[in-house]
């Protein structure tokens, strides 16, 4: 038997020259993709020939109904990430604090915000006159609950703290990711825990908590259409107005859904530049600077 390093011999190359190379052919591939494109081709055919007045979808597609619920979409979408995200690196922390009461109180909340349906939490809070009739402190000042919590505040309530309870998961997560060497070197050269929290931890967990957070803000877009049940005037409530009106029902569904995809779309974007942004190692050089300024007070 010849080495395996020596050159091949004319006798080798006449044994192999009559055999024939043939290519692979990907035949299920090729199944699948015409599937496909033949199920692509029917749906587009079927909105191209059934019954929908295009020029219905043209025309309420910028009507001023249309235009203020996305107007109130956007606005609940970022007052409840707001909350979410404070809410979030609160209870977060107390979740992590060695303090019994502290991380009760904070995985009782997880726990029950996150064990219920969105739905019955904003029926709740809508609903919440019924069990607190006045809202403030007996003899000195209180308000009707009911001209309180509308349904906007009901909303923001609702979407807000069930939010906070999936972030604080999300935040403690990114916290566990930054290594515990770290946040022992602050401790030695003097920085408190929340100061360690908020110039060496939190940078570095940012690059963990942004994707999560970033597809969260993406959700809660299209999780405010929940609250059309308890008549916030969002996009999808505005559009249900209209189709009642007209029972143009269909041609409204396919503008709520354009405009959905449009603002999912420019947040989809916006997510990959402020990933790109975070994932330059910015944590790493804040922790030195944190270091040589405490050095130097």
């Amino acid at each position: 038997m010849s080495d395996a390093t020596s050159p091949i011999s004319s006798r080798d190359l006449a044994a192999v020259s009559h055999l024939r190379i043939v290519p692979r052919r990907f035949y299920g591939r090729w199944i699948a993709s015409a599937i496909i494109l033949a199920i692509l081709a029917w749906v587009v055919m079927a909105f191209v020939e059934g019954d929908i007045a295009w020029p219905v979808v043209r025309q309420f597609f910028t009507a001023p109904a249309i235009i203020a619920g996305l107007g109130n979409t956007l606005v609940m979408t970022a007052c409840a990430m707001a909350l979410g995200i404070v809410l979030g690196v609160v209870f977060a922390i107390m979740y992590m604090s060695p303090n019994p009461v502290l991380r009760s109180v904070a995985l009782f909340y997880i726990w029950f915000f996150r064990g219920t349906p969105l739905l019955l939490q904003l029926l709740i809070w809508f609903n919440l006159a019924l069990v607190f009739p006045t809202i403030g402190i007996p003899g000195l000042f209180s308000w009707r609950t009911i001209d309180i919590i509308g349904p906007f505040m009901a909303t923001l309530l609702g979407l807000g703290m069930n939010q906070g309870a999936y972030t604080a998961e999300v935040v403690r997560g990114g916290i566990l990711s930054v290594d515990t060497g770290q946040t022992e070197a602050a401790k030695a050269i003097g920085m408190t825990r929340l100061t360690t929290l908020r110039r060496i931890v939190l940078p570095q967990a940012m690059r963990v908590i942004i994707p999560p957070v970033g597809n969260e803000v993406i959700s809660m877009v299209k999780l405010t259409s929940v609250a059309s049940v308890i008549q916030y005037a969002e996009i999808l409530r505005n559009a249900q107005t209209i189709y009642y009106a007209n029972a143009r029902v269909i041609e409204l569904l396919i503008v709520a859904a354009g405009w959905y995809l449009l603002v999912v779309t420019i947040l989809q974007v916006g997510q990959y530049f402020l990933e790109r942004h975070f994932a330059k190692g910015r944590g790493g050089r804040r922790v030195k600077r944190a270091a040589v300024q405490e050095d130097a007070a």
